[in-house]
């Protein structure tokens, strides 16, 4: 069983940073693994947002956020980051990590396809 645990969120103005954490455990390694965020805001379905495959061989971006967003993970730490830049009002919402497993390291866009997930950390970004 995979335990994941995001922090970091806050509220920010537009424009501003922030910078996330996702701490795994039970496991060891990312590798085999695709680590992956996902937003949600009121009243609307669970987005992706960006995702990395096993040893940031590859990374993925949500055209929203292409060119402010960046994932990133540290397997030593088993942790996964992802920094916000140039934050918009739409860019709020709860943001969850999410885990999959893959031996192909086939990277999906879809949350049902994840199999473990975080509780969220709450970003709001004031106009």
């Amino acid at each position: 069983q995979v335990q994941l645990v995001e922090s970091g969120g806050g509220l920010v103005q537009a424009g501003g940073s922030l910078r996330l954490s996702c701490a795994a455990s039970g496991r060891t390694t990312f590798s085999n693994y695709v680590m992956a965020w996902f937003r949600q805001a009121p009243g609307k379905e669970r987005e992706f947002v960006a995702a990395i495959r096993w040893r940031g061989s590859m990374t993925y971006y949500a055209q929203s956020v292409k060119g402010r967003f960046t994932i990133s993970e540290d397997n030593a730490k088993n942790t996964l980051s992802l920094q916000l830049n140039s934050l918009k009002p739409e860019d709020a919402a709860v943001y969850y990590c999410a885990s999959k497993t893959t031996l192909s390291g086939t990277v999906t866009t879809t949350a049902a396809e994840y199999d473990f997930w975080g509780q969220g950390t709450q970003v709001a970004v004031s106009s």
